[in-house]
Order: structure tokens, then C-alpha cells, then sequence
């Protein structure tokens, strides 16, 4: 079975409060986005379960898909499988490649090997496997709030609009760096109420609260961010972490 998993953008994010496990409290809007997709396989196979990573660059049996694998091993017995994962969506971007690619290997075991999993069942393990993985099983607009992993379906209507997405050349931005000079707050507007105002008032209301702390280490990115202002967006922001950065213009 092949499929193309999808990246995601954050329009919005509020970092509300940090929690006494040592993770934060968020509010967030995921959106599927196509700018870019990797390409994953996964055969039934008999012997041993095997990864391959193509332009990864990492330990296949650190990968997620990898972890996907051995969560439903555990838990339901499937047989040995062949993981070929080859990867074109940019990591550190604030893009969620990684988190697709799990979640999609899930979907896919559950389908190849009749596992009758539920899409609430099997955003339950995304969970396990990282806080915006379960977004990956329903790739539909959603309110995430918790970590990330408390989703509510959300109607938004960008049908007017083009969305384009660029990468500063050569910067990557970790999560670790990126929580590392937050400070939470409670907005005034909560990101609900911003979003269902029109796209044009986003500018002064829609936040990604971690913007403060990365442009000030990467001054690329915020330019890139103002470059998208420059040519005619109604609103620009950069995606989750970063470095990633989107651009809405009206068509």
C-alpha cells in the first residue's frame, strides 16, 4: 500500500499556560496543507520487519512510522512488515511531516490488516506517538487544544484564497529552541472567536505566540514573514515552531 502523506499549518497559536507535567497548554487551528508530502509504502513481508528512509538522514528504527509499527505489533499482533518512507516535506519547518507520516502508517495497518480501528481509536495511539499526530487520522480542519491532541472539528472557509508556503534556505528550528523563550498568556480574543472574524482583521487578532522568541534568533524568518505582506497578503504567519511560513492572498 502507498499513500502521500500531507503536511499541516498552524493558523494561530496561543500558548495559554505551562502544565504541571512539564509540557504547555495550546490553542491552535491545524489545517491540511499540500505543499508538500512524502511518499510511504508499507508491504506485508515474511521474515523480519524492516525501515528504509530515503533523505532522511536518521535512524529508520527512531522514526515514527517505525514507532507506529510496534505500537499495533504490541497491541494486536500484525504480522512483519517492509516501511519504505521517502521524505520531501522539510523537517524542523513547524510543518508536521514527521507526525503524518505515523499517523498515516497507522491508518494504513489498520486497513491492510482488518483491524476495524476507529478513527477516534487510532487518534487515541497518534497520541502516544506525538502531540499534533492525531490531527494526521481525521486531515481536517481542527481546534487543538491540550497539547494538541484534544481536537474539535472547525468550519473555516478558505476557499477565496491562496495559500503559498516558503522555507528560510538552510534554517530549521527545534521545538526545544522554540519553547525555550516562550512566555504564556491567556489572549484577550480566544483564537475561536479570532478566526470567525474576516481573514483581513487576522493580521491584529490571529497569533502564533512563538514567533517573539524565534524571529529574534532568526531574523530570516520574520523578513520572509514580511516579504508575504509586501506582495499582497491578507494575513502571513509562520507555522507552528517554524521555520516554515505561509502566506493568505485573495485570489
Amino acid at each position: 500500500m502507498i499513500t502521500y502523506p500531507n503536511v499541516k499549518l498552524n493558523l494561530g497559536l496561543n500558548v495559554l499556560r505551562k502544565r504541571p507535567d512539564g509540557y504547555h497548554d495550546l490553542e491552535t487551528l491545524f489545517l491540511p496543507c499540500n505543499a508538500f508530502s512524502d511518499i510511504l509504502r508499507i508491504d506485508a513481508v515474511a521474515g523480519e520487519a524492516t525501515m528504509e528512509i530515503e533523505g532522511g538522514g536518521w535512524d529508520p528504527h527512531t522514526d515514527l512510522c517505525w514507532r507506529a509499527y510496534k505500537l499495533l505489533r504490541d497491541a494486536f499482533g500484525i504480522p512483519p512488515v517492509r516501511i519504505r518512507l521517502t521524505k520531501r516535506s522539510p523537517v524542523g519547518a513547524g510543518l508536521g511531516g514527521g507526525s503524518a507520516d505515523a499517523a498515516y502508517a497507522l491508518s494504513m495497518m489498520n486497513t491492510m490488516f482488518s483491524l476495524g480501528l476507529s478513527p477516534e481509536v487510532l487518534a487515541g495511539y497518534a497520541s502516544e506517538l506525538g502531540s499534533d499526530c492525531a490531527f494526521f487520522i481525521y486531515n481536517r480542519p481542527m481546534m487543538g487544544e491540550g497539547r494538541g491532541e484534544i481536537l474539535t472539528p472547525f468550519d473555516i472557509d478558505l476557499s477565496s484564497f491562496e495559500i503559498r508556503v516558503e522555507i528560510p534556505e538552510g534554517v530549521s528550528v527545534s521545538t526545544r529552541e522554540a519553547y525555550g523563550g516562550i512566555l504564556p498568556q491567556i489572549p484577550e480574543l480566544p483564537l475561536r472567536d479570532a478566526l470567525r472574524l474576516p481573514v483581513e482583521q487576522w493580521k491584529d487578532t490571529v497569533r502564533n505566540d512563538f514567533e517573539t522568541t524565534v524571529f529574534r534568533s532568526h531574523p530570516e524568518i520574520a523578513e520572509l514573514k514580511q516579504s508575504f505582506y509586501d506582495e499582497g497578503a491578507v494575513y502571513a504567519a509562520m507555522s507552528g515552531s517554524g521555520s516554515s511560513v505561509f502566506g493568505i492572498f485573495r485570489k
